[in-house]
C-alpha cells in the first residue's frame, strides 16, 4: 500500500467523499426529521384521553317474523361538551400504566374572549400548572409575563393577545354562550411554535374552566405523557383497555406526519445504498489492478510457501483499511460541512435553518459502513489473487 501511495490516497478520497455525503444527508434528515417530531409533540401530549364519542342508535327494529322490512337511517349525534365520570380515579388508574410517566387532567372548550369591541374564537384550556408542565412544555415557550393561572389569570397565545390589543397586566372578558362569563387578568403570553395554538390557546386554572364551562367538578380529557415517545400507540392501547374511554396517540392525530417521516427515512436508506455500491465499486477496482500489477510478487509469495489464505487475508486487509481510512476522512468531511451549513444559513433569532444530528452513533455506523463495503469489495480481486498459479504468475507477471 505505501509503494501504491498515490493511487491509495486517491481510493481513500473516494471513500472519504462518499462517506462525508453519507454523514452529512443523514444528518441534516435526521436533524429535520427530530425537530418536526419535536415540534408537533411540543404543543401536545403523547396520549389524550376523552369521553366516547356519542353514537346514534336505531328507533326501529326489524321483526324476522314480520313481512314489513324498514328503511333507516341512523344520523351521528351531534357532539357537545363532554365530561369524563369519575375522573380522578381513572387518572390514578392511567398513572399505574407502564410506560406513563405523567397525567394533567384538564377541562377545555370553546368560548369567546372580548375585549371593547374586538371579539376572537378561544379554546379554554383549564389544568393544574405543575401537571400540565410535566406533560407539555409551557414554561420555556413564554415570551412575556409568567405562567400563572391562580385565581382569576389566565395566559393566552401570542396571536392572540395581539388580535385582541392586549398584554401582560391587560384584562380580557371570556364568556361562552351559555353565560356573560368572567373578567381574566392577562398574566402572561405563550408562543408554542403553532400559529393555530397561538392564535386559540387561553389557559387559566382548572376550576376556572370548569365554572366557565359550566362543568361542575367534572374533567373533559386527561393528557398523558409516557416514556418512549414512539411507543405512544402501544401505552393508548393499554390505557383503552384500562380505562374503557377513546384513548388516541399523537402518532394517530398526526399519520400524514409519520406518513412523510417514513418516506424521508426510505430516500436516506436509497441515498446511502447508492453511495456504498459507489465505494465499493470504487475499491474493487482499484484492488483488481493491484491484484494484476502484484501477480509476479504474488507467485513469489506462493512459491515460498504462503498460503492461500493468507494472500486472501493481505487483500481483504487492504480494502478494510482503505474503508477505514476513507471514513476517517469521511467523518470529518460530513462534519464540517455540516457545521459549515449551520453557520452560513440560521433563522433571524439565531436558531439553525437546518439542523444537523450529529451523534457518536451516526459516525460509528458510517465508519462500520465504509469498512465493511472495503472487505466486501475486496472479496473478488482477493479470491483472484489467492488462486493465481505460482509458475504463471512469475513467468508471466
Amino acid at each position: 500500500m505505501w509503494e501504491q501511495r498515490s493511487q491509495n490516497a486517491l481510493m481513500v478520497a473516494g471513500v472519504g467523499v462518499g462517506v462525508g455525503v453519507l454523514v452529512f444527508i443523514s444528518a441534516l434528515i435526521g436533524g429535520l426529521q427530530a425537530s418536526l417530531i419535536e415540534r408537533t409533540t411540543g404543543s401536545q401530549a403523547h396520549v389524550v384521553v376523552t369521553p366516547l364519542e356519542l353514537e346514534g342508535r336505531p328507533v326501529l327494529t326489524d321483526d324476522p317474523n314480520d313481512e314489513v322490512r324498514y328503511l333507516r337511517r341512523v344520523e351521528r349525534p351531534v357532539q357537545r361538551i363532554r365530561s369524563i365520570p369519575e375522573w380522578r380515579k381513572l387518572d390514578r388508574n392511567i398513572a399505574t400504566v407502564s410506560g406513563v410517566t405523567a397525567t394533567a387532567p384538564i377541562a377545555s372548550g370553546p368560548a369567546l374572549a372580548l375585549r371593547g369591541p374586538t371579539e376572537r374564537s378561544v379554546q379554554v384550556m383549564g389544568a393544574d400548572a405543575e401537571r400540565l408542565e410535566q406533560v407539555i412544555p409551557i414554561v420555556k415557550n413564554i415570551v412575556a409575563g409568567s405562567y400563572g393561572v391562580n385565581g382569576s389569570d389566565v395566559v393566552l397565545g401570542v396571536d392572540l393577545a395581539r388580535e385582541l390589543g392586549v398584554g401582560v397586566g391587560d384584562r380580557v372578558r371570556i364568556r361562552t354562550s351559555r353565560g356573560e362569563g368572567q373578567i381574566f387578568l392577562v398574566r402572561g403570553l405563550i408562543d408554542m411554535g403553532n400559529q393555530g395554538i397561538n392564535k386559540t390557546w387561553a389557559l387559566m386554572s382548572l376550576r376556572n374552566a370548569q365554572t366557565l364551562l359550566d362543568l361542575g367538578g367534572a374533567s373533559t380529557s386527561i393528557l398523558v405523557r409516557v416514556t418512549d415517545l414512539y411507543a405512544a400507540d402501544v401505552a393508548a392501547d393499554r390505557i383503552g383497555k384500562v380505562t374503557g374511554l377513546t384513548s388516541r396517540s399523537w402518532m394517530q392525530s398526526n399519520a400524514q406526519l409519520l406518513t412523510a417521516l417514513r418516506s424521508q427515512s426510505a430516500s436516506t436508506t436509497m441515498i446511502r445504498f447508492f453511495v456504498i455500491v459507489s465505494v465499493a465499486i470504487g475499491i474493487a477496482s482499484v484492488l483488481v489492478v493491484s491484484v494484476i500489477q502484484r501477480s509476479k510478487e504474488i507467485g513469489i509469495l506462493r512459491a515460498m510457501g504462503t498460503s492461500r489464505g493468507g494472500v486472501l487475508r493481505v487483500f481483504l486487509i487492504q480494502g478494510a483499511l482503505i474503508g477505514l481510512a476513507g471514513s476517517g476522512v469521511g467523518c470529518a468531511l460530513g462534519a464540517g460541512l455540516s457545521m459549515l451549513f449551520r453557520l452560513a444559513l440560521q433563522n433571524p433569532d439565531g436558531t439553525p435553518f437546518f439542523p444537523f444530528a450529529l451523534t457518536p452513533a451516526l459516525f460509528a455506523s458510517s465508519a462500520a459502513i465504509a469498512v465493511a463495503a472495503g472487505v466486501v469489495a475486496a472479496i473478488l480481486p482477493a479470491r483472484r489473487a489467492s488462486r493465481l498459479d505460482p509458475a504463471e504468475a512469475i513467468r508471466y507477471g
